[in-house]
C-alpha cells in the first residue's frame, strides 16, 4: 500500500518519528493500528449502549441532572 501526506503532515510525522527513534513507516503503521483498534472499540460500546436502550436500561435526562445536583449540594 502506498500513502502520499500533504507536505505539512509528512514533515510533523517525520519529525515525530525521528523524535522518538522510529522511522515514519512505524510511526504510521502504530497510528493507524491504534486508530482502528479505538474504532472497533468505539463502535462495540455504541452497540452495546443501543442495546441497553432496547432493553430499557437507562436513566432520564432529568434524573441524571438531579443525580449531579445532588452532588454539589453535599
Amino acid at each position: 500500500m502506498e500513502i502520499h501526506f500533504a507536505p505539512e503532515l509528512e514533515a510533523k510525522l517525520n519529525d515525530l518519528a525521528s523524535g522518538s527513534g522510529r522511522d515514519a513507516e512505524e510511526l504510521v503503521q502504530e497510528l493507524v493500528k491504534s486508530y482502528l483498534d479505538h474504532d472497533q472499540w468505539f463502535r462495540k460500546e455504541v452497540q452495546k449502549g443501543l442495546e441497553q436502550l432496547d432493553r430499557g436500561e437507562f436513566i432520564e435526562h432529568d434524573d441524571v441532572v438531579d443525580r449531579i445536583e445532588g452532588l454539589f449540594r453535599s
